[in-house]
């Protein structure tokens, strides 16, 4: 990425093609033996009949993954086994249905293990047990309670000190560097000791520190300078339902109900604080709102719906709810005593005149601590202009899951070099928003635009890439808001070319997701006894090379290239380049004519400190078409393209806009 001023004559050096990954067979057969590495039966995916996978020997097993309500994991997971005494393994993502399939499986004792960001990662010892039979086993994944979201906005009603302080803290926070955060959220309590943020963020540290007895007071004082701080509010509330003090718990669940009714855990919270003082009508009136929010805390709701009902001797609608959640929560560790509980009620249902004895609680359902990601809701973070940095904000992934890493960057150099062969031009309708913001990200100056863009692929030599981009306003080279050209959107990608790997240090951080789908996230920064190979920028006759860090979203079951973040390495002071923050996200673009499908820029984000001035770029792609290899003429015209979803063929100039 690169930006253009006119006046200064800002240009990147190289313009190259992103990664956009071709599409792979999935018809192959797949290989078992001792020496399969982790990640070579990756091309089974999606088969809907187990035994297209037969070779004519061995078992089949199909894993079902679910979360703990019994029904199918939202999200993908990555099913591994391990035949014991085999050095290699084999590894599937789940399809739509949740399953992964592993054919031709000879006997012997396997090890199964099943992951995916936000859970805990469970083991199963399977074994089968000869013939060519077909297996089902099903696993339940349960939410990682030490995960927690920091992504929402703090106020601002703080001294610029103080908000850089807090800043850093939420930083360090993010990366679990609690010595840190405490640091210097006490630098900046010392600034702004009223900060309903700053003591809120200090509750909160020292509740994830396991010290709850310190983080009361910051919480209180929270509270009393923000009335409205809820998060600070329900989190007060669920320590003292874990000190069982259950009155002051209502007084503080009440107060957060009343500001915000939709919010579930609030809600659940003081169900829970009402079923501990033994106030059951008002704790089934909360549960039931908690049910009926359906946004991930029904199930837990349900059994303290349950418990209530119970307290009311409403005996029929106690089981029928406590059935509910015994049914929902298939592995539920609590699953004995929710069963031993059950069975008294329908004991007393049956014989009323022998319930002489009052029904005690369920142990833990009161008092277990539930704050995580899934029932603490905590979100956390500046509303600053510019993104979390790549290694401020490391993305949530599942616990304990290796990651080749060589693996990785092979497979997906493949899809990179397959795009360079298949692609010779392909154009889209590009939509651009300009913003010029201040230092909270608030616009000062705003900016739209529409261009036919086009981009010219060629690898002229073997690891000799090159791109060039065009963009036209009707029949005119384009014009551009503030001045500024935006050139080399496509090419962060490329990092990953087999021609370009070794400029770049790697390190697979583990197994992560990107809108459902399960990725190996992938961490690159430029090595510097390494040839800068994908940027950088002229000013005047001067060339200024930028080395460049990130992050790569890659698919874990074919490869391809989700999202590509990157920042700098560090600032460019020589042409007040003092930052600059890129997201690409990429999609899946089919080509019924050359039946091909490719994965192309969808959606760019492009944050830049530059000359004292901070721009926000937002791009976004769609209507492409792909040009066959000849089908531009000598003098620049295109000819007909040979895919036109619903787009005419756009004016085109031969020459890059500003020559």
């Amino acid at each position: 990425m690169g930006f253009l001023a006119k006046k200064s004559r800002l240009w990147p050096l190289l313009l190259l093609l992103s990664t956009w990954a071709f599409s792979q067979s999935r018809n192959q057969p797949a290989t078992v033996d001792s020496q399969t590495i982790l990640g070579n039966a990756w091309n089974h995916l999606g088969d809907p009949d187990v035994k297209t996978y037969y070779s004519g020997f061995g078992s089949a097993l199909v894993v079902s993954v679910l979360n703990d309500e019994g029904k199918h994991l939202g999200s993908q997971a990555v099913v591994s086994i391990r035949r014991s005494g085999d050095a290699g393994g084999y590894w599937r993502t789940t399809d739509e249905a949740s399953q992964a399939r592993f054919p031709n499986l000879i006997e012997g004792t396997y090890s199964v293990e099943v992951a995916a960001a936000g859970f805990l990662t469970e083991q199963r010892a399977w074994a089968p047990t000869g013939g060519t039979n077909t297996y089902r086993l099903e696993v339940t994944l349960r939410p990682d309670l030490t995960s927690v979201d920091l992504n929402a906005a703090l106020g601002t009603r703080m001294s610029p000190k103080a908000r850089k302080a807090t800043e850093r803290a939420l930083r360090a926070l993010k990366s679990l560097d609690y010595k840190r955060a405490e640091r210097e959220l006490d630098h900046a309590y010392k600034l702004e000791p009223s900060s309903s943020d700053v003591n809120g963020l200090l509750g909160y540290l020292y509740v994830q520190q396991g010290n709850r007895q310190r983080a009361v007071p910051f919480l209180e004082a929270a509270i009393q300078n923000d009335s409205r701080d809820v998060r600070s509010m329900v989190l007060l509330g669920r320590l003292r339902i874990e000190e069982s003090d259950f009155p002051k718990a209502i007084a503080t669940l009440s107060q957060a109900v009343a500001i915000d009714g939709d919010f579930w855990l609030a809600r659940y919270s003081l169900a829970q604080a009402y079923l501990g003082g033994h106030d059951f009508g008002r704790a089934e009136h909360q549960a039931q709102f908690a049910v009926r929010s359906n946004k991930g805390g029904s199930r837990l709701s349900t059994l303290v719906l349950g418990q209530a009902l119970a307290g009311l001797q409403r005996y029929p609608e106690a089981i029928s709810a406590l059935k509910e959640y015994l049914q929902t929560s298939p592995k539920d560790a609590a699953r004995p005593q929710v069963e031993e509980f059950l069975s008294n009620l329908e004991a007393r249902l049956a014989h009323p005149e022998q319930a002489t004895i009052p029904l005690a609680l369920l142990p833990g359902t009161v008092t277990s601590p539930t704050l995580s990601s899934e029932t603490d809701d905590l979100r956390m973070s500046l509303n600053n202009w510019l993104p979390p940095g790549v290694d401020d904000n490391k993305p949530q992934t599942a616990p304990g899951v290796a990651c080749s890493v060589d693996e990785v960057l092979q497979q997906a150099g493949v899809r990179v070099q397959q795009l360079v062969t298949a692609v010779s031009k392909f154009a889209a309708i590009e939509d651009l928003k300009h913003e010029t913001v201040d230092e909270l990200g608030h616009p000062l100056s705003r900016d739209t635009r529409r261009y036919d863009y086009v981009v010219d692929i060629s690898e002229p030599s073997p690891g000799v890439l090159s791109a060039t981009e065009y963009r036209m306003i009707g029949s005119s080279p384009a014009e551009f808001p503030g001045q500024i050209v935006t050139q080399g959107l496509p090419a962060m990608a490329l990092v990953l070319h087999p021609a370009i790997q070794n400029t770049f240090e790697f390190q697979c951080e583990g197994l992560g997701q990107w809108r459902g789908q399960a990725t190996w996230l992938v961490h690159f920064r430029q090595r510097p006894n390494k040839p800068n190979r994908i940027r950088a920028y002229r000013v005047g006759t001067n060339m200024y090379p930028v080395d460049l860090k990130g992050r790569i979203w890659i698919s874990a079951d074919n490869f391809q290239i989700h999202r590509v973040e990157s920042e700098l390495v560090k600032p460019l002071p020589e042409i007040q380049l003092l930052s600059e923050h890129q997201t690409v996200e990429y999609g899946a673009v089919p080509f019924p004519q050359q039946k091909a499908e490719l994965w192309l820029p969808k959606n760019v984000e492009l944050y830049a400190d530059f000359r004292r001035q901070r721009y926000v770029r937002h791009h976004t792609f769609d209507h492409f078409m792909l040009f066959s290899v000849d089908s531009f003429d000598k003098q620049g015209k295109p000819k007909a393209p040979t895919e036109t979803p619903g787009l005419a063929t756009p004016a085109l100039s031969a020459q890059p806009p500003g020559n």
